[in-house]
């Protein structure tokens, strides 16, 4: 149905092409204006799109390439005469999770689009929708997090071995407790982000979200995996029966750390951030302070991302050490947004267990003195 018969629309975007990947300079779908050229004018669109979520959208933002580098277009599921644009849908792609979301191959035989903004300026205009769909990927992750959590709890909560139910053995609880702090601290990272993102027009939020939804996506995404695998164990084997929504959660835990950007290329991003906009990393210094002095590990893990921003690296050495970097820039903002807006026992223990030294490499290694039952309830 046309957009001008629905009282709602959506949109979609499509960048990705099957040579170039997260590379979208090296895209090589054409548009050619069909009389002049400029922002608002329509074009026509030549080439393909490997990977169109959402394809059933009312339009879609696309990159395309024009004699002036790779531009912006709103491509319409409609043309202006009524007839349908030609974006010919080739196949759903078969994924192993995130089946609910349509995935699609697309053609575009002489689509027409509009340009949006000026041609060669077509990553700086989609970078703002970027930004709010690398901002879903961290939702859906803190929500999937979430969810693990409650049925490793509920589960935990009733089920009897060895004469008591499974949350009262020390063992367990170290796990749920820990399961516990890595969602809690996802979301709490993840409606920071919600604010700043709300409010653009300030120039700390601006700057602060910027640089976070990428430190955001990246550690909130990558650390989802193991955490829905975490849990599934938590339930054992009625776990991995596909009667139980665990294997769902699963297979749904690696898509979004792919999506927008995969871990690599959010690190880089980061990097980015700070070199071309300084500003970015005194907003982040600006919101862990607020935190500093009030937990000792959080007041050593900021020292150290000092530290790491006071070396002289080349480009390349740099490059090689972002995940490392990344990884204390999120656990550093996480602990300082914890101790912020948590209760004591959660952010305490977030404090000690990331932030310290003796960090376990999975979960359930939370050291003697954590308050694991206040933090489970």
């Amino acid at each position: 149905i046309p957009a001008t018969q629905k009282r709602g629309v959506t949109f979609g975007m499509g960048m990705t092409e099957k040579q170039g990947g997260s590379d979208v300079r090296a895209n090589t779908t054409r548009a050619e204006p069909l009389t002049t050229s400029g922002s608002g004018e329509l074009y026509e669109l030549i080439g393909h799109k490997w990977f169109l979520s959402a394809p059933m959208c009312d339009a879609f933002l696309m990159l395309a390439q024009t004699t002036n580098g790779l531009s912006c277009f709103l491509v319409p599921r409609w043309r202006s005469d009524g007839t349908k644009n030609p974006l010919e849908l080739v196949r759903l792609k078969d994924k192993m999770g995130n089946v609910a979301n349509a995935s699609s191959e697309v053609e575009l035989r002489g689509a027409h689009g509009w340009l949006i903004g000026d041609e060669g300026k077509g990553v700086r205009t989609i970078i703002e929708m970027v930004a709010m769909t690398r901002f879903d990927c961290m939702i859906g992750s803190a929500a999937g997090m979430r969810q693990a959590v409650v049925q490793a709890i509920h589960h935990s909560q009733h089920r009897q071995a060895f004469g008591r139910t499974l949350v009262d053995q020390p063992l367990m609880s170290n796990v749920l407790a820990d399961l516990a702090l890595e969602s809690e601290a996802a979301l709490t990272l993840t409606m920071r982000m919600a604010r700043a993102l709300d409010n653009q027009d300030q120039p700390h939020e601006q700057a602060l979200a910027r640089l976070a939804v990428a430190i955001g996506k990246y550690w909130i995404c990558k650390r989802t995996p193991q955490h829905a695998y975490e849990a599934m164990e938590c339930i054992g084997g009625n776990g991995v029966m596909e009667n139980c929504m665990m294997p769902r959660l699963y297979r749904e835990a690696p898509i979004n750390a792919i999506w927008e950007g995969s871990g690599n290329i959010q690190c880089l991003d980061v990097l980015r951030a700070i070199e071309k906009q300084p500003e970015t990393l005194e907003a982040y210094f600006a919101e862990v302070g607020l935190a500093q002095g009030q937990h000792s590990a959080l007041d050593r893990s900021i020292n150290q991302v000092h530290k790491w921003f006071g070396q002289r690296l080349s480009a390349d050495e740099r490059q090689s050490q972002a995940r490392r970097i990344v990884d204390q820039l999120a656990v550093t903002l996480q602990g300082a947004l914890l101790l912020q807006h948590a209760p004591n026992a959660i952010s305490d223990a977030f404090c000690v267990s990331r932030l310290g030294a003796d960090w376990g490499q999975n979960y359930g290694t939370l050291p003697i003195g954590i308050n694991r039952q206040a933090i489970i309830d």
